[in-house]
């Protein structure tokens, strides 16, 4: 049994597997194929914080693949009324094959998934969001490194150069652990006291990224330009605060401008049009972000495969 936790949990070589396999569940999706290898195996979602993307990819992929699904948040379970996380892990796991949790402390997620009998998923925490940036990766290769046979090459990640500009959160972590495995280099800007913590990441390649203290010296050369909302859930009493914080950091035209000519930009949305990004950014030509929100659901279809079955081929 393996649980998904952080993006570190896998290997390189799992994730090249992972592609491949998201590659062709997309394609039999857009074909109409129907595809069921999940048939009467059942998915729990756990939300203590919103969702819009994580619900529907996830349950819409999880019905895809003939499974069926559980949505549970804190207000209508025992999760919001003091049960022990480690009792919950060990009631629900018994009943569902799999387990999906979108929450707060990366610790409640580690003390479910060491009590649980099935595998758990991490659909997001406040130190890392391992769905998204396996979506932002899958999303990179399909633009720069598949062939038109659908073919999946890895090594159009080694050596890039991942722009992140704004806070040193969740996102940005994650981003960090993905160069570490995968090979290229994240430059980070994020205003003074929104640092990225390296021991937080749980890194241990220093040389995996870079610091900029102007957010446009670190996009220059990027091969893909990304930011996040300056509020993450959790931190909204921050609000003001960041506003002012963030001013500068808000990927333009003139950002987009120092990375190369065809670089991608990205956002895990939702989106700020006017804040975190442009509205001529995220809605010009370089933008990826409808596809890379799409491919949630075909990356973690590949992971959910994967996680209950191991590895299949065809």
């Amino acid at each position: 049994m393996r649980h998904y936790l952080q993006f570190k949990d896998l290997r390189a070589e799992e994730y090249a597997y992972l592609f491949d396999r998201a590659a062709i569940i997309k394609r039999r999706f857009k074909n109409y194929e129907k595809y069921q290898p999940l048939t009467d195996r059942t998915l729990a979602m756990i939300f203590e914080k919103a969702s819009t993307r994580t619900r529907v990819s996830f349950e819409a992929g999880m019905y895809q693949m003939g499974g069926s699904v559980v949505h549970l948040t804190t207000g209508d379970s025992q999760l919001g009324r003091a049960e022990p996380i480690e009792d919950s892990a060990r009631v629900i796991s018994r009943m569902v094959d799999l387990v999906m949790i979108r929450t707060f402390e990366q610790t409640k997620i580690e003390r479910f998934a060491a009590h649980s009998r099935v595998p758990v998923i991490n659909g997001l925490t406040n130190e890392y969001h391992p769905c998204q940036i396996l979506a932002d990766l899958f999303t990179f290769i399909e633009q720069r490194g598949m062939d038109r046979r659908g073919a999946i090459d890895m090594d159009c990640l080694k050596g890039r150069v991942v722009a992140w500009v704004g806070d040193g959160n969740n996102m940005a972590n994650t981003w960090l652990q993905a160069a570490e495995i995968l090979g290229f280099t994240v430059h980070v800007s994020t205003p003074s006291g929104y640092e990225i913590d390296p021991a937080v990441a749980g890194i241990q390649n220093r040389d995996c990224y870079k610091v900029f203290k102007d957010p446009r010296q670190a996009c220059a050369g990027a091969d893909l330009v990304t930011t996040d909302v300056w509020t993450s859930m959790g931190y909204e009493a921050e609000n003001e605060t960041r506003r002012t914080a963030f001013a500068d950091w808000c990927v333009d035209a003139d950002m987009m401008a120092r990375a190369k000519p065809d670089a991608l930009f990205m956002h895990c949305l939702p989106a700020h049009r006017g804040e975190e990004v442009a509205a001529e950014v995220i809605d010009g030509p370089q933008s990826v972000v409808w596809d890379e929100a799409e491919n949630r659901m075909h990356v973690q279809k590949a992971l959910m495969e994967y996680l209950l079955l191991g590895r299949i081929g065809g």
